[in-house]
């Protein structure tokens, strides 16, 4: 018999984040631009013709729900599997079932993989003939922008849909509904709490519904073992919470995303915005030294000559963070950022370096001017070299008095200011 690895009847034991799943697509919160009525994905899926495909979203945003609905609404049989703990050999089982399957039921097989983007290059080359002869249908989740994470060749084989951020209002709609839900959520409890606190918990969540659900579980679950009456303040879910949820990943798309929102703020000369993004990264683990060698770059990029103390500003701030490490080092970092965005701001030595590239690559290679040549030998003072070469200094440094560029370069300047 075809295995189902999501089952409808719903252990009383299970997180409520579990419980709570939805279990048709009327029930799921948000993301309406694709589940909405005419939608593709909808369509997609009530016609059971789902296509290989990846939920790429953030955490909490449903992308584990979405695939749970399918397994509810296709006909097709439906595996999950976790490329945390599963790998090339659970791949070759599922297909092998899959093939036997296909051939004794004439039914589909829908494989979801939570968490794609930790599997290797190799891992994921290994999915490609099986989708390909449709032995699979292939969802993966990833919270990793797929651009990085997923193989190219996979890709192409494959719809992305992006699963946006839950707003607040989607997670104090899935918050109500726990407390009021009999048998799945807390409706046999008489829970007092109002749409403030409801709607504090949902701010803090930060758009992740597991986040809200773990919370509002721990909180009740303290309630009723203090007993007595369960009033449900923020006090009792700030107890819940315990830290805020910061969304950052030191490898993917988040961690390029704010060290550049870092360096726009610098360019801008925002200190405060770019106070923000320091304490981002900071604060969710970032590695210290790596923003502050992003700073020394930036104090050459973008400041360069027009406040030459930048740079020594950053690479002292690089030395005192590599003595010191975090927690201490975090507002050293802060000087050298608030100095670089109120520092005079010049890409004059950026341009010019660029300018230089472009004619070292797509010009010839031209020899050095022969009176610029060093005659360290006999022969080649007799070829010439380092003849007519005027020495700056009985000229009182005069700059013109002689070139130093190639011939074909002659004149050229980088330097704009």
């Amino acid at each position: 018999m075809p295995q189902d690895l999501f089952s409808k009847n719903v252990r009383a034991a299970a997180p409520l984040a579990d419980r709570m799943r939805p279990e048709i697509l009327d029930e799921f919160a948000g993301q309406q631009h694709l589940i909405a009525p005419g939608k593709l994905l909808r369509s997609a899926l009530e016609g059971d013709q789902v296509p290989s495909m990846i939920f790429w979203g953030p955490p909490g945003c449903g992308k584990t729900t979405l695939a749970r609905i399918i397994a509810n609404t296709t006909q097709s049989v439906f595996v999950q599997m976790s490329a945390v703990s599963a790998g090339v050999k659970e791949l070759r089982e599922v297909v092998r079932v899959a093939q036997d399957t296909t051939k004794l039921h004439n039914r589909r097989t829908i494989l979801f993989i939570d968490e794609i983007h930790r599997w290797s290059k190799s891992q994921q080359d290994g999915l490609l003939p099986y989708i390909e002869d449709g032995t699979i249908t292939l969802i993966g989740a990833t919270t990793e922008n797929p651009s990085f994470e997923i193989n190219s060749a996979l890709l192409s084989r494959c719809r992305v849909f992006v699963l946006e951020k839950l707003t607040g209002q989607d997670i104090a709609a899935l918050i109500a509904r726990a407390l009021k839900d009999p048998e799945r959520g807390y409706g046999n409890l008489s829970i007092i709490t109002d749409k403030e606190t409801i709607a504090w918990l949902a701010k803090m969540a930060d758009g992740d519904a597991r986040v809200a659900y773990n919370a509002l579980e721990f909180a009740v679950q303290s309630l009723k073992q203090r007993g007595g009456e369960l009033q449900l303040t923020q006090d009792i879910l700030k107890e819940a919470l315990q830290k805020s949820h910061l969304l950052y990943d030191k490898g993917g798309e988040q961690h390029f995303n704010i060290i550049s929102a870092l360096h726009k703020s610098l360019r801008g000369s925002d200190a405060d915005a770019a106070l923000y993004w320091l304490g981002r990264m900071l604060e969710a683990g970032e590695d210290p030294l790596y923003v502050a060698r992003r700073l020394v770059r930036f104090a050459s990029e973008d400041i360069g000559l027009a406040d030459p103390q930048a740079l020594l500003q950053a690479v002292a701030g690089y030395q005192a963070c590599h003595f010191m490490g975090m927690p201490e080092c975090n507002v050293i970092l802060a000087q050298v950022v608030v100095y670089l965005a109120r520092a005079k701001k010049s890409n004059s030595l950026y341009a010019a370096y660029q300018a230089v590239q472009y004619d070292v690559k797509e010009t010839e290679a031209d020899p050095v001017p022969i009176h610029l040549r060093n005659a360290p030998t006999k022969l080649m003072k007799e070829l010439g070299y380092g003849k007519d070469y005027k020495y700056n200094p009985d000229h009182n440094y005069q700059g013109d008095i002689q070139d130093y560029l190639p011939a074909k370069l002659k004149g050229k300047r980088y330097l704009k200011d």
